[in-house]
């Protein structure tokens, strides 16, 4: 196999790191596949868990604000440092596991086109039934085949395009492989998504505080790339940020606010919501090829998001405008157990 490495980033995961290690299976055996994994200060036995399974393991220092960015960079430089003439490079969190086939067929598409600097393919849910908000999960994952504007936290990429770019943005707290993926294609990189089955992820949500964090986070991704690139000629996440203050603030807050003037006409506006919901649905039907069941789910939640996801707007402009530094945004359960030690960086 080319030469190439794996870089697995986590926190508090448990069970679904050892999944995620166990995954890459006979190619950690093979002398040109190396693999680290970077740990976020957890509070579980994820790094003693982790030392059992690969021999690279690095602990980032507790001193530094944690983000899924810094560990990503901390784990592509420690391989660098290791192996210099690394080629390629596979990101994996580690609440995910690698499929069979998946690193030939990604790292084929990326030495057949030299322009490609990120190959990604289709992340599933591992239990998609288990609860709606895993359902969404896994019809999120289902993104277009073909070449796209940005990839997730699961890819392969060419080192050479990584380190052009300087790889992540350290600060940013989510939305970071996106952003990674603009500053790339600004220099004519081009990101790829092929049909392959690429990793299996458990989001782990089973109730609807996890999602309703989750969302929030999103506004926070949604504002924060508006204030980095809604200027650009792409005017990114312009609409995004748009519709969140409207359909989570400025209409039902008109509609009530104007109640009383207007003889309860103004309520008349909350018919767009179910209005909403039903044109998602069928677009969801006309273009995913979603079941009539899934449509709505997706629908119903996508609408009720915009709640979330103008708090976490907010939460954004109050934090910058504070000056804060912004601390990560977890929907995960935490088991709290000894942390192993181990080296720092």
């Amino acid at each position: 196999m080319t030469n190439t490495g794996i870089v697995v980033i986590g926190r508090n995961e448990g069970d679904r790191l050892v999944r995620c290690l166990k995954s890459f299976g006979s190619q950690l055996s093979q002398q040109d596949i190396l693999a680290v994994y970077v740990d976020s200060g957890s509070t579980d036995n994820s790094v003693a868990s982790a030392r059992q399974l690969i021999h690279h393991v690095v602990e980032l220092d507790l001193a530094t604000p944690f983000t899924m960015a810094r560990g990503r960079n901390a784990g592509f430089n420690y391989l660098l440092e290791i192996k210099p003439d690394l080629e390629f490079v596979q990101f994996v969190d580690g609440d995910c596991e690698l499929l069979p086939g998946w690193l030939e067929q990604g790292l084929e598409a990326l030495q057949r086109s030299p322009d490609i600097a990120i190959v990604c393919g289709r992340r599933r849910e591992r239990f998609p039934e288990s609860s709606p908000y895993n359902r969404l999960a896994d019809m999120e994952w289902n993104t277009p085949v073909g070449e796209a504007a940005a990839c997730g936290g699961d890819f392969v990429a060419r080192v050479a395009a990584i380190r052009q770019v300087n790889g992540f943005n350290p600060s940013l707290i989510c939305g970071e492989e996106p952003e990674m993926c603009i500053r790339l294609r600004q220099l004519g990189w081009k990101i790829y998504r092929i049909d392959a089955d690429m990793t299996l992820h458990d989001a782990a949500m089973t109730r609807f505080g996890q999602w309703w964090k989750r969302s929030l986070r999103g506004g926070w991704y949604v504002a924060e790339g508006r204030a980095m690139y809604g200027h650009t000629s792409e005017a990114y996440q312009v609409r995004e940020e748009r519709s969140g203050w409207l359909w989570g603030l400025i209409l039902p807050l008109s509609a009530l606010v104007l109640a009383l003037p207007t003889k309860g006409i103004s309520l008349l506006l909350l018919l767009g919501y179910p209005i909403m919901v039903m044109k998602i649905a069928r677009y969801r039907q006309r273009v995913y090829q979603d079941s009539p069941t899934d449509a709505r789910l997706c629908a119903y939640f996508c609408t009720l998001s915009k709640f979330p996801q103008w708090l976490g707007q907010i939460k954004y402009y109050r934090s910058r405008w504070l000056k804060q530094t912004p601390s990560l945004i977890e929907y995960k359960q935490v088991e709290l157990q000894p942390v192993d030690g181990g080296a720092k960086v």
